[in-house]
């Protein structure tokens, strides 16, 4: 199976909902969030498209472990809480309550970007979901809830990386909420600031439960 050109597996079972365009926007998460659930937490210094940070809130082994999955021999799935997790319930439970078997779960703190043309040209970046992924089982997707409030910052997203005109862009204001496809779409965050900008990002598995939460979401 080919679209825009990138091959795709088709021993995993993917997501219809995603097929058109790679992502979908859900409706704005209606609860209010305190800022110490992201504010108190852990950062690492890890680079991800820009200059970023990274509390980790469910790795492979428990531990404030960053790194891929597949560095503890395992798919990015059945994530273990860190200590992380127990001062942000409100994070913790809006991954519980998705349903679905979910992997790494961080929350990103992006430092405002230089310019657009930058995270066009050097940031444009696609995501190692899937690696050790075992065959039938579900195609790991990216979820995304905007923590801060960011109306003039939005998500990039390509399908080929050198051709703008596969770009579109998701907006990220206060509580957004979208799935992506990061294997597939090349992807960064325009950021123009003044202030960071944080976001809780979880790792699910596609199947009938993420599909389900996806429909209850949609506007």
């Amino acid at each position: 199976m080919v679209i825009s050109g990138v091959a795709l597996s088709m021993t995993h079972r993917r997501l219809k909902l995603l097929e058109p365009h790679g992502f979908v926007i859900l409706k704005s998460f209606e609860q209010t969030i305190p800022a110490a659930e992201w504010e108190s937490l852990s950062y690492l210094d890890w680079k991800s498209g820009g200059d970023t940070n990274f509390a980790v809130l469910a790795s492979g082994d428990g531990s404030d472990d960053p790194r891929g999955f597949w560095e503890h021999g395992k798919p990015d799935k059945d994530g273990l809480w860190t200590d992380n997790a127990q001062k942000a319930p409100t994070l913790r439970r809006w991954v519980e309550q998705v349903g679905a078997r979910f992997g790494r779960v961080r929350i990103i703190k992006l430092n405002p970007s230089n310019s657009l043309e930058e995270v066009q040209n050097r940031f444009l970046h696609q995501d190692d979901n899937n690696r050790l992924n075992p065959d039938g089982e579900g195609w790991v997707v990216r979820a995304w809830l905007n923590l801060t409030d960011d109306p003039d910052s939005f998500m990039v997203l390509r399908e080929r990386k050198d051709d703008p005109s596969t770009e579109r862009r998701i907006p990220l204001p206060r509580n957004a909420q979208f799935v992506v496809d990061t294997e597939r779409l090349w992807h960064a965050v325009y950021h123009p600031g003044p202030e960071p900008r944080y976001a809780l990002i979880t790792s699910f598995e596609s199947g009938p439960a993420l599909e389900r939460w996806i429909r209850s979401q949609m506007p």
